[in-house]
């Protein structure tokens, strides 16, 4: 088996590669947004205790 055979799919390509693409996005996603969203939550958190302590 050839490289470009592996790649090729056997005429299969398009939907192999769209779907570990698809998949890498949503394993990403899944990583970065939580991340995100604590940091956002940490901000707003600190705001509100200086708002308090005012």
């Amino acid at each position: 088996m050839s490289a470009q055979e592996f790649f090729a799919m056997g005429g299969y390509a398009f939907y192999v590669w769209t779907s570990y693409g698809l998949c890498f996005v949503v394993l990403l996603a899944n990583i970065v947004l939580p991340i995100i969203q604590r940091r956002q939550f940490l901000r707003q958190l600190a705001l509100k205790q200086k708002r308090q302590n005012l």
